[in-house]
Formats: structure tokens, C-alpha cells, sequence
């Protein structure tokens, strides 16, 4: 038997697996989770492994959008708009669960500047445009509605003037002439939505495995050794097929595989979040889309209660060590100042930050924001001392991983001989399958699902926007309603989701838990109190002594403290009798 998310944790997965493989896939984010789907669902036997946690490199630092690409069509990339906008528009049918429409307003400063500047990078300057003047927004929008409008499920856009623009949004500079609003979407828990592609591929093929913190020991004679952190055991492949999808890693994982290259000329993009409860109820819901005064674009919105404040754009190319630098929340801080003058923004308003690395394809632009956004899957022929090609996914962006995963999916299988027998393009994702879209369908899937579960409705309301439809699996593991089950400082995170969560969802550390399985730590939400209830609940499903359980914890608070700008406390007390007889 393949294990599968739903039946094993992480240390077990790989111990049955065969020798013989159709493809092994370098690197769980959203790239190559979304090929592992797709491959898996026609029929092809894979094996995806990462050597750090599913979804916990790029793809868990994007800014938390699923959006058409407004500003690619200044760089005349309409092909990747028309893209961009369909996989957005689909991803809204597909992930219901997890994407959702947003309203995103461009402030405008003039009416007619930027046009001779817009046409100069259209025609392949390498300088940014700047001051967006309202006829080039106009003339933008129009484009990007008409490219939105395969499979539509949003509202066209619309321009007002300065008058009703700050009778709407107060808190806006006095300086705007008017704004222009138009609908992308945004994605509330990314790092879940790669695990539940994984997940529906192992459920599509039962041959097919995946293998997180699993490092390449060695490539030989077309045959790939593995091992697994922490005595998880070793294993070898032998793959007609390789897809590289490591991201920032890529040329890394070429090298080591014997095909040296030099593909990724990445960029740095960092977002920090604010608790601001004044500007999240100016926002209401919308997205702040507009431009720094060096010309980049910035934006801001509500996730989750917290305002996200994103993104830099810098050249980087090392993901191992990258984080915010203070420069980046000055840069930050001053954008928002000097579009909402009338509020404060301040360090420590700050309760999270992240960075990453965006895999883009090696360029000497001198502006990083202007190298494209698109992808490319080049191919390495193998060669005697390497039997099976290596296929490798440079580029791309987060909205278009399927139609991306398609077209890779096309070229393995015409590699492998073999046809596609189903599309990817209508696919519910995880727990997006069957999701009750409307309210009295909501309505209907709360009255049903709380009478099979005991689950108290407003309970499963919350764990349905946590998890979608697999909410009923969570609130079947265990009372999910009742106030002793609840962490001691979460009002909304419950002992046996997290307890779920450690024995179904390949966790291999805390870190995964309360960073990529849950929203515990981005929200700002997590208390030292909470950190160490989770660290017992986990530690108790997989089996750790409490020096391992006090390791973990350790291991956290040095990543939030130092690299997400969070304060926590690293004092573990391990659980009293009466806490330990909860948890038995």
C-alpha cells in the first residue's frame, strides 16, 4: 500500500515504495505539486520530494494573490495576462475554499501622464513607467477586462473621481485626481493549497508517493539515492523522468544531478504585516494597488485582520538566508505614509514579515521588476552516465501553476508514450470539491454536517472556510466544540485540529504545524502558551521525547525572532499530570 496524507504521517510514507518510477519531481511548492496532481491523474506513477517541507519555500511567500497581472501588460506579456486571468478565473471555481474575488483599488495622481513611457517599455525600455496617469489606467483596465472575461465570475472595472474616491476611502492623500477599481482575488492559506494538491494526487494514483525533508545523497547510473532527516530511513529510485521544480534551487539540484546550468536569476520580494485596526476597516475588504515613489508597485490589504504590506523587489539569489532587512520595512513603512498621510505606521505595529526568493529566469535587466513573470520548461537529453532527461520549470507565478503543470504534463507524456485521459482545467482542488458556494448551500452543509458530527454549527462555519469540505474529517477526529478543546490563548484553533493535523498531514516538526499548516504564526495570533500546547499535542501523535519537543520549540521561536520579526519566549514547561491525562 502507497501511503497517503490522510493515513500516514511524514517518517512512514516512503517505506514501501517501489524501486521504478515514471518521475520523480525535485521540489514541493506550487509548481511541482501542481504536475505531481496532474500526473498523477493520468495515470503516471511519481514521486515528489523536497528536502525541507511541502510548500515552504517561494511558494509560501507570495503576496497571497491570484491575480490576472495588471502590470504585465506594460511590458506587452498579453499572452501571459490572457493566462493569468483564466487560471485566476478558474482557481476562483476550482479552490473556492481558499480563493476568494478582491476589490483593488489604484489610486491615480494625474490624467494624462505616463503614456510616452508606457509605450517605450511596451516597445522593450528598460525603465520602469512612472506617475500612471488616469487615461493609461483606463486604457489598461479595458484591456485586462477583456482578457478576464473567459469564464467571468467578477464585475468590470470602474474609474470615479477625486470627490467620491476619498468619500469612499477617506484615509487616501488628498493629492489623488481619482481611482480606478477593477477585481483580482486573493488566496488565504497558500501553503495548505500545495499540500491538497498533493494529497489529490496520491488519492488519484496509489503508485505515486511523496516525501518531504528528503535529501539527494546521489545520482549514479540513472539511479537516485535518497534519505530522509532525523533517522527517517533511506530509499532509491530509478525514474524514466526527472522534473526539476526546485524553484531558487534549481541550479543546485542540476548540478547534483549531473547537468550543471545557470537558469535562475531570482529576485527578492518581502511583505511585512500590521496590526492596524484602523486601516483594515478603511480598507473594507479592498485591495490598495499603487506606485512607490521610485516607481514600483506596492499594495495593501486585509489578510486576515492584519494588514499585508508588500513587496520589494530586489535582486537575490541566495533562498537559504533570505529575510526582510530593515531597509525593506523602511521602504514599506514610507510607501503606505505617503499614500494614507492622515494614519501612523510604525515598527512595531508589525506582528509578522516574510521574504523570498522569486525563481526567475537569469537576466541582466537592470530593473528587476521589468524581467517577466512567464515560464519556460527547458530540457536536458540524457547522456550515458545519465539515462532519463531532466526537465526544468524556470519561472512562473503562483496563479498560472496549473496551466504551467498542464503544458509540462503534456511533454512528460508525450515523453512516456502515454495520452491524457483527464483535464485539469475544471479539477476541484482538496477541500474545494463539493464546496457549498452560496448561502443557503452553506446553510444546508452546516444543518447536514453538524447532525453526523455533533459539531456545533458555528464551529463547522469556521472550520469550513479553515479547510473547505474536508472540515467534516476534522470534526469527526474529535469534539472540535467543546471549550476545553480549544489551545489556551487561540479562540479559534482547537487541540484536536492540531492533533489531526500532526498524525494526517505529513508533519515532520512544529515549525510545519503553526507556520504552513495552520495560520498560528502569519496572523500574528500566536502566543508563547500556544506554541508550547501544540508542541505537546504534536509531540504526542509522532512520538517525542520532551528534549525533541523542547527542540522544536527552540527551533521556532529562532525562526519567528529572528527572521519574522515576531517576540516570542522559548521557555518549554513540559505538561503537568492533569494536562497530560487531557491529552491521553
Amino acid at each position: 500500500m502507497t501511503p497517503t496524507a490522510e493515513s500516514h504521517h511524514g517518517s512512514e510514507q516512503m517505506t514501501a515504495l517501489p524501486g521504478d518510477v515514471d518521475v520523480v519531481i525535485f521540489g514541493a511548492g506550487i509548481n511541482g505539486a501542481g504536475l505531481f496532481r496532474d500526473l498523477c491523474a493520468q495515470g503516471v506513477s511519481c514521486c515528489i520530494v523536497d528536502k525541507a517541507d511541502f510548500g515552504s519555500g517561494t511558494s509560501a511567500a507570495p503576496s497571497r494573490l491570484i491575480h490576472g497581472g495588471l502590470k504585465y501588460l506594460e511590458t506587452g506579456e498579453f499572452g501571459l495576462v490572457a493566462q493569468s486571468t483564466l487560471e485566476r478565473n478558474l482557481l476562483l471555481k476550482n479552490a473556492p475554499h481558499y480563493v476568494s474575488p478582491l476589490p483593488t483599488v489604484i489610486p491615480i495622481f494625474s490624467w494624462g501622464k505616463g503614456m510616452w513611457a508606457a509605450l517605450r517599455t511596451l516597445l522593450g525600455s528598460t525603465s520602469a513607467p512612472r506617475s500612471r496617469g488616469a487615461i493609461l489606467i483606463k486604457i489598461g483596465l479595458m484591456i485586462y477586462d477583456f482578457y478576464g472575461s473567459r469564464h467571468r465570475v467578477m464585475p468590470r472595472h470602474r474609474l470615479v473621481g477625486r470627490r467620491q474616491a476619498l468619500r469612499d476611502m477617506p484615509a487616501l492623500t488628498g493629492s489623488i485626481v481619482a481611482t480606478g477599481t477593477y477585481y483580482d482575488a486573493k488566496i488565504t492559506h497558500p501553503e495548505r493549497l500545495v499540500l491538497e494538491l498533493i494529497a489529490d494526487g496520491l488519492e488519484a494514483n496509489p503508485n505515486s508517493s511523496a516525501a518531504n525533508y528528503t535529501a539527494l545523497v546521489s545520482s549514479a547510473n540513472g539511479v537516485l539515492a535518497f534519505r530522509r532527516e532525523n533517522g527517517g530511513g533511506a530509499f532509491s529510485l530509478r525514474p524514466k523522468l526527472v522534473v526539476n521544480a526546485a524553484g531558487p534551487w534549481i541550479d543546485q539540484v542540476n548540478a547534483a544531478l549531473g547537468a550543471p546550468s545557470k537558469m535562475i536569476g531570482g529576485t527578492k520580494g518581502s511583505h511585512i504585516l500590521l496590526k492596524h485596526d484602523a486601516l483594515v476597516q478603511s480598507l473594507a475588504g479592498r485591495m490598495l494597488y499603487f506606485e512607490a515613489d521610485d516607481g514600483r508597485i506596492c499594495l495593501v490589504y486585509d489578510y486576515l485582520g492584519k494588514a499585508l504590506v508588500g513587496s520589494t523587489d530586489l535582486a537575490a539569489d541566495n533562498p537559504d538566508t533570505v529575510r526582510c532587512e530593515p531597509a525593506e520595512i523602511d521602504y514599506l513603512l514610507e510607501s503606505v505614509r505617503t499614500l494614507l498621510p492622515g494614519m501612523r505606521f510604525e515598527r512595531e505595529q508589525i506582528v509578522y514579515a516574510y521574504s523570498g526568493i522569486r525563481p526567475l529566469p537569469a537576466s541582466d535587466a537592470a530593473i528587476p521588476g521589468l524581467i517577466s513573470r512567464d515560464h519556460s520548461a527547458p530540457v536536458a537529453e540524457p547522456e550515458p552516465s545519465r539515462p532519463f532527461p531532466i526537465i526544468s520549470l524556470i519561472g512562473g507565478k503562483w496563479t498560472t501553476f496549473r496551466g504551467f503543470a498542464e503544458e509540462v504534463a503534456e511533454t512528460v507524456l508525450d515523453r512516456l508514450g502515454r495520452a491524457r485521459k483527464v483535464t485539469t482545467r475544471s479539477m476541484p482542488i482538496g477541500g474545494g470539491r463539493d464546496f457549498p458556494t452560496d448561502t443557503a448551500a452553506r446553510s444546508s452543509w452546516l444543518v447536514n454536517t453538524a447532525s453526523a458530527s455533533g459539531i456545533d454549527e458555528t464551529r463547522l462555519d469556521l472550520l469550513l472556510s479553515r479547510y473547505g469540505t474536508k472540515a467534516s474529517r476534522i470534526a469527526r477526529h474529535q469534539s472540535a466544540s467543546s471549550n476545553e478543546d480549544r489551545l489556551p490563548d487561540s479562540s479559534d484553533y482547537s487541540v484536536s485540529e492540531i492533533d489531526y493535523i500532526a498524525r494526517n498531514e505529513f508533519v515532520e516538526h512544529l515549525a510545519d504545524i503553526v507556520m504552513r499548516r495552520t495560520t498560528l504564526a502569519i496572523s500574528g495570533s500566536l502566543t508563547t502558551g500556544d506554541l508550547q500546547q501544540v508542541a505537546i499535542v504534536a509531540g504526542r501523535a509522532l512520538g517525542w521525547n520532551p528534549q525533541r519537543t523542547g527542540e522544536e520549540i527552540d527551533a521556532v521561536v529562532t525562526q519567528l525572532n529572528g527572521t519574522n520579526l515576531m517576540g516570542l519566549q522559548a521557555e518549554f514547561h513540559p505538561p503537568i499530570a492533569s494536562d497530560r491525562a487531557k491529552l491521553a
